[in-house]
């Protein structure tokens, strides 16, 4: 009689425990989302560009590597990359020229002179390197943004003799080179790099000025040789994607 009471107990429990398991719907393969479809129309239609739709795809579309057997200048541009008509003082123009003339990449590396008369604009850049017979032009440019604050050396300021000689003035300068590498066949641009600088001093007011441009002049002479480290980096991955036997490039000329 215990016995078969102990088996009912037994054969209850283990129907209350297939009644509590849950029941699991069959896993539908309809549900899952439908794949997003690769993205190949501009739904930008209304911004204006230089370029129209097929020549767009066709220049996006196109390898991008160097040429073999070319020649590269070394250009000193300013703002808007125009030429700069200055007296060309800063070292790092002649830096670039010697790293890309030694490296091998190149048939010739030859800094060009902005004196010869050219247009304005993406036009003269490339009247002057059909001038020079150069396929590349490395447009080099340098910017700085200067501040300047009173430190502790200014409360001597209180007498005029004080503020002539004490350094109470802290000078902080930052700035950036640029080499840009224009492609003048097809009016594109291969790479922009940047070098950023920044240094700090202190001077009496009446240097303020004289120290900007040492500050300047030693921020650029420092940083050049690495610019030139990476310009050819960018420029040796170049050469690894230029294609087997290689055609010379055919002329795409955007509608700047």
């Amino acid at each position: 009689m215990r016995l078969a009471l102990v088996c009912l107990v037994v054969l209850s429990g283990c129907a209350s425990s297939r009644a509590a398991m849950p029941t699991l719907a069959p896993y539908s393969l309809a549900a899952l989302p439908a794949q997003a479809a690769v993205l190949e129309d501009n739904h930008f239609a209304r911004d204006r560009m230089g370029v129209g739709e097929p020549e767009l795809r066709q220049i996006l579309a196109a390898p991008v590597f160097l040429e073999e057997h070319a020649r590269i200048g070394v250009l000193p541009v300013r703002t808007g990359y125009a030429p700069d008509d200055g007296v060309p003082v800063e070292a790092a123009p002649a830096t670039l020229t010697d790293a890309l003339d030694g490296s091998g990449l190149f048939d010739l590396a030859s800094e060009i002179s902005t004196e010869w008369p050219t247009t304005s604009g993406t036009a003269g850049l490339r009247e002057l390197a059909a001038r020079y017979r150069t396929e590349y032009v490395l447009l080099y440019r340098h910017r700085f943004a200067d501040a300047t604050r009173a430190n502790g050396f200014a409360a001597g300021f209180v007498t005029l003799i004080g503020a002539l000689f004490l350094p109470g003035t802290t000078i902080e300068s930052a700035g950036v080179l640029e080499a840009t590498l224009f492609d003048v066949k097809t009016g594109t641009i291969l790479f922009t790099v940047h070098e950023r600088v920044r240094r700090e001093t202190i001077s009496p007011p009446p240097g303020v000025e004289g120290q900007l441009a040492v500050m300047h002049r030693d921020m650029v002479k420092d940083a050049a040789k690495k610019l030139s480290e990476q310009v050819l980096l960018r420029c040796q991955r170049l050469v690894t994607t230029r294609p087997a036997n290689a055609a010379p490039v055919a002329e795409v000329t955007p509608n700047y």
